[in-house]
């Protein structure tokens, strides 16, 4: 009988083993609070049913419409990473039964999701936004509760951060497309701080950012950079080139100013000259080259021979001739004419 049965054993055990190191891998991929979601509810701090006690009242009539969150990546209850796999709605905004003060979000408040008696007001559970009564910084701790990777590890100490910015101020994580995130409607959001770059943006000359060609973080990284400005590469030279390749160089004959800071030249987001440049020529050139023996400054007919100059000479501009301004290859572009 122990021969009969014993070419089964083996099998059955390794099997055995096999599932569980699998629901170990599962637990361990899992969010924090499916893991926990089991003692969290026998303790009686999170509700038992999840999503489905908080629609009861965040119906398609609510003021402030909750829906749209199925239709977004916190929402899939499917994905490991997203706190529908775990505690829901509770995930983000707290524990909604009364005694949860380990997660020091409903403390002496009572319960969210708990009866209220006629004309009582209802306890209030964690908000995230302007108008939050929270304070900023508990509520990016809820946010970095899983969005403390790499691509956000900048935000401590960042610019943002010490603005006392709650990651719901500019982030909208009820709407199944977040403006923040894309192009043509990130510009509104940043513009609730940064009102002057809306007025450069709509200045003559500027980058297509109104246009929905660009957006801010094109240029910025708003969650953090070692660069000034919070730009996405070191230095502005290499931010730019990420666009203006053809500037980059190496070239035969470098114009010392372009390789130096594109800012010597050239305004970031708006300007009333032409190319986004900071003054016009030979205003802008003469900050660096001296007027003295170059007939740089414009002149008129009553000046000249024949009483009818060039209009490349009434321009006075200095591109008229030193067309390579950015550097040339030419052989005999010294003076980036050619």
């Amino acid at each position: 009988m122990k021969n009969k049965y014993s070419s089964f054993i083996v099998p059955l055990a390794l099997l055995c083993l096999v599932y569980s190191g699998a629901l170990k891998a599962e637990e361990q991929a899992a969010p924090v609070g499916a893991i926990n979601i089991k003692q969290t509810t026998e303790a009686g701090t999170y509700t038992q049913k999840g999503a489905d006690t908080c629609i009861k009242c965040h119906d398609e009539d609510e003021a402030y419409p909750v829906f749209d969150i199925f239709k977004t990546k916190h929402g899939q209850q499917g994905n490991k990473q997203s706190p529908f796999a775990g505690l829901q709605c509770e995930a983000c905004h707290g524990p909604g039964v009364a005694g949860a003060a380990a997660m020091q979000v409903v403390l002496d408040r009572g319960g969210h999701v708990g009866k209220v008696r006629p004309g009582q007001e209802r306890p209030p559970i964690l908000n995230f936004g302007i108008k939050s009564d929270e304070p900023v910084e508990q509520q990016n701790g809820m946010c970095l509760n899983c969005h403390e990777d790499t691509s956000h590890i900048g935000w401590k100490g960042s610019v943002h951060e010490d603005g006392n910015i709650a990651c719901a101020n500019c982030h909208k994580i009820h709407t199944a497309r977040d403006p923040v995130l894309t192009k043509k409607t990130q510009p509104e959001v940043c513009y609730q701080c940064h009102k002057n770059k809306r007025a450069e943006f709509y200045k003559p000359s500027s980058h297509p950012v109104r246009f929905g060609q660009m957006g801010c973080t094109d240029c910025h990284k708003t969650h953090g950079s070692a660069a000034d400005d919070l730009l996405i590469k070191p230095t502005l030279n290499q931010t730019c080139y990420t666009c203006h390749a053809e500037k980059r160089g190496p070239l035969l004959w470098e114009h010392a100013p372009v390789s130096e800071d594109c800012s010597l030249c050239h305004t970031s987001h708006g300007s009333i000259h032409p190319a986004l440049l900071s003054k016009r020529t030979p205003l802008l050139c003469q900050q660096c080259h001296s007027q003295a023996g170059h007939p740089s400054l414009a002149s008129t007919g009553a000046g000249l021979p024949g009483g009818s100059p060039s209009g490349f000479l009434l321009s006075g501009g200095c591109i008229n001739c030193h067309s390579q301004v950015h550097g040339s290859n030419h052989p005999s572009g010294v003076k980036l004419m050619r």
